[in-house]
């Protein structure tokens, strides 16, 4: 499997490899046009190093994954399996279309931001970012909202969900604003923000999503609500270290044609939205294919993908860590890659699989152990289905974390082109070994394929 990429738009972690190589980067002298110079940043706006940055975002990721798991699990309990099946279908859907929609662009922050920042043109690129992700965004939800029955069937094959069309294009426009300013705060590397934020949308996303089910309805519409109100309050919240960016930016600064401007960003935002479209396909296709084309009604369907959801609580936790981990070893394998030192990266690369492999490999057992007890009472008993297939998924986890860090000797040696290929492969054979599975074995097929 390939590993997940951060959150859709963002697409950061490809930016190394198919910028300029280390140590050919242009650089870009601020122009003396501009008539404001650039403030330095304090307080959360203030730059973090990157001990200070890694160190930040591993606290904080670790509380992030906690809240997850303990969100996982309450909805679990609370949703009946169709529910939870119609959650992870949109969910999935939230996931490939928000990149989509506005072209993976604030996928190109981390790359470009700081060129027109060193310019003094931040404020221009800022804008023209901003308003056409906006303009699309605003088109797509429309859209959605001109077309319920048809995306009702598109998304979760039956016209019976039409009622969720309308709560998706609203949470559609929340991540896409959400995504936007994460991976602006990223690429000015404020870290501190970064994590605070994640963080507090991941914890919101858990207290409006229960309090919702809970008192509301029990429904998917409810973590429907939840997840773009939690990704509405994080923007919100924002505002003002937004503002506090723009003032600190250059007011008047030499004009950039526009032809000019996208032809620098469009191409690398290609990359990032065929990087992050494959990825992101791979992820979500077997429990679409489930909704789509598994025996019986659209209710059953959609149960069984709430069957296969209570299957990956487990393994999906195992899975970050390993993500984690891997882009953790990135920097010093790339630090042994410029150092000419290949066959310590080879060494290096060779005892992390290994080492990796049989900790998720007993992490797995353990886990094996206590997941009875964990679907009978957690889970009220509503997933026997889940159970029974946990142990190809505990599989397909542990071939996940291998192949998330086997793939950063491809990002060290800039060989995108070879991931991306690997990936298209990957997400080629899961289609075909589901579809032809998937009629035959049920849910057992499925996990399969994607084993």
């Amino acid at each position: 499997m390939s590993p997940v990429l951060p959150p859709a738009l963002r697409g950061l972690p490809v930016a190394p490899v198919i910028s300029h190589p280390v140590g050919q980067q242009t650089t870009v002298q601020p122009t003396t046009a501009c008539e404001l110079p650039q403030q330095s940043a304090t307080g959360w706006l203030k730059e973090d190093s990157i001990a200070s940055g890694v160190l930040i975002v591993l606290v904080l990721t670790g509380v992030q994954r906690l809240i997850g798991f303990v969100r996982s699990l309450l909805f679990c309990r609370w949703l009946e399996p169709d529910q939870l099946g119609q959650w992870d279908v949109a969910w999935g859907f939230l996931m490939l279309a928000a990149p989509l929609t506005v072209l993976s662009l604030p996928g190109t922050f981390g790359r470009y931001l700081e060129h027109y920042r060193a310019a003094g043109q931040l404020r221009v690129f800022l804008c023209r970012t901003a308003v056409v992700c906006l303009g699309l965004a605003l088109v797509a939800s429309g859209i959605l909202l001109v077309m319920p029955e048809a995306f009702s069937w598109l998304i979760f094959g039956s016209g019976a969900q039409q009622q969720l069309i309308g709560p998706l294009a609203g949470t559609l426009l929340a991540v896409i604003a959400y995504n936007y300013l994460i991976s602006l705060l990223t690429s000015l590397r404020t870290m501190r923000l970064v994590a605070v934020l994640e963080t507090v949308n991941s914890a919101g996303f858990a207290l409006a999503g229960g309090l919702l089910i809970y008192c509301w309805q029990r429904s998917a519409a409810s973590a429907i609500v939840a997840y773009g109100s939690a990704s509405l309050l994080c923007v919100v919240a924002a505002t003002g270290w937004m503002q506090a960016i723009w003032q600190q930016a250059p007011q008047i600064c030499p004009a950039i044609p526009q032809r000019e401007f996208w032809a620098k960003l469009l191409p690398f935002a290609g990359w990032i939205m065929l990087v992050n479209l494959l990825t992101n396909l791979f992820m979500i296709a077997d429990r679409y294919l489930v909704a789509q084309f598994a025996p019986g009604d659209s209710e059953a369907r959609l149960a069984l993908v709430g069957q296969y959801h209570s299957a990956r609580v487990l393994p999906l936790l195992l899975a970050s860590l390993a993500s984690m981990l891997a882009a953790m070893i990135l920097p010093h394998l790339s630090r042994d890659w410029e150092a000419g030192s290949r066959q310590q990266v080879s060494r290096r690369m060779n005892l992390g699989l290994k080492l990796l492999g049989l900790s998720l490999t007993a992490a797995s057992a353990v886990l094996l152990l206590v997941a009875p007890l964990l679907f009978g009472l957690a889970f009220a008993g509503k997933y026997q289905q889940g159970l029974d297939i946990l142990p190809w998924t505990l599989l397909s986890g542990v071939w996940f974390g291998a192949a998330a860090l086997a793939q950063m000797y491809l990002w060290c040696a800039e060989r995108a082109a070879k991931a991306c290929l690997a990936t298209a492969l990957g997400l080629a054979v899961s289609v075909v070994l589901n579809l032809l599975l998937l009629p035959r074995m049920g849910l057992q097929g499925v996990v399969l394929a994607a084993a």
